[in-house]
């Protein structure tokens, strides 16, 4: 009896602890939540940076506005110190144009180097560049104002030479940066294709023992495609068995009214994710 008592005892005690535990949290949750974390700080770190540069150059483009407008008035006045007020303006608008021009630079890099890629900022980038092509117009045009007024200021000569300089460094970088983004987007879109018999296949090292796509197969052989475009190959066969390794559920293998094989990608982008070469055996 008291045996039972005690062995009673023991598993209440036993019960009411499992009730009071608590679960173990869940560490690879925690690691994960951390991570994202972190991952959203860089980008916010990121994003306010690149705000704060464009912020500075819209305030650099509102002050080379404010100096124009001092410009304008000054020239259609009189004075003796007309000229050196025209000359302070000119070269604060040189001084800014500069900064500007430092700062649209460190803008592209920043975006280039950033893991957010956003066409907006992108667009903005160009119109910034715009700008400054509408200010290289708007010196030209004071210069030849003050000139037929016999009003020269060498600074204003030098500030558009500078501008001139830049703005076309400028578009070479940009047309660069946009050549090179094509050319990648080119290959990650390029593909290649070829269907022939085993006979011509072998002759083309295409296909060896039983092998498909070893090691010295003639790439020439195969015809040059852009996977956005070309979704639909003519086979020109009543018989065609794909060689090469594509998810099944990215393509349809259908036969014509002349009962010749098309193949059809429905999802290139998974067609192509195994192999950026298609082999298909035809007779």
């Amino acid at each position: 009896m008291k045996k039972l008592l005690i062995l009673a005892c023991m598993g209440a005690f036993f019960l009411v602890g499992c009730k009071n535990e608590k679960p173990a949290p869940n560490l690879a949750n925690i690691e994960s939540t951390d991570s994202l974390k972190r991952i959203i700080a860089q980008k916010d770190t990121e994003i306010n940076d690149m705000v704060g540069t464009l912020n500075e150059i819209q305030e650099g483009f509102r002050e080379i506005n404010e100096a124009e407008n001092r410009v304008s008035l000054v020239k259609d006045g009189e004075g003796s110190d007309q000229k050196q007020q025209i000359r302070e303006n000119i070269q604060f608008i040189s001084n800014t144009m500069k900064k500007n021009r430092e700062l649209i630079k460190k803008l592209q890099r920043q975006l280039r180097e950033s893991s957010y890629k956003g066409g907006e900022l992108k667009k903005t980038i160009g119109n910034m560049l715009k700008q400054l092509d509408e200010k290289d117009q708007q010196l030209q045009q004071l210069r030849a104002e003050l000139d037929a007024r016999d009003i020269h200021i060498s600074e204003l000569d030098e500030t558009i030479n500078n501008l001139n300089t830049d703005v076309s460094d400028l578009k070479t970088e940009s047309a660069q940066k946009t050549e090179t983004i094509n050319n990648q987007d080119r290959q990650l879109n390029t593909a290649w294709f070829v269907f022939g018999t085993k006979k011509e296949l072998k002759d083309q090292h295409i296909l060896v023992g039983g092998k498909v796509l070893q090691s010295n197969f003639n790439k020439s052989y195969f015809t040059k495609i852009d996977i956005r475009v070309d979704k639909e190959i003519k086979l020109y066969s009543k018989s065609a068995k794909i060689l090469t390794m594509h998810p099944g559920s990215s393509y349809t293998l259908t036969q014509d009214n002349n009962k010749q094989y098309v193949l059809r990608i429905t999802n290139p982008q998974i067609f192509w994710s195994t192999s950026k070469y298609l082999v298909v055996l035809v007779k």
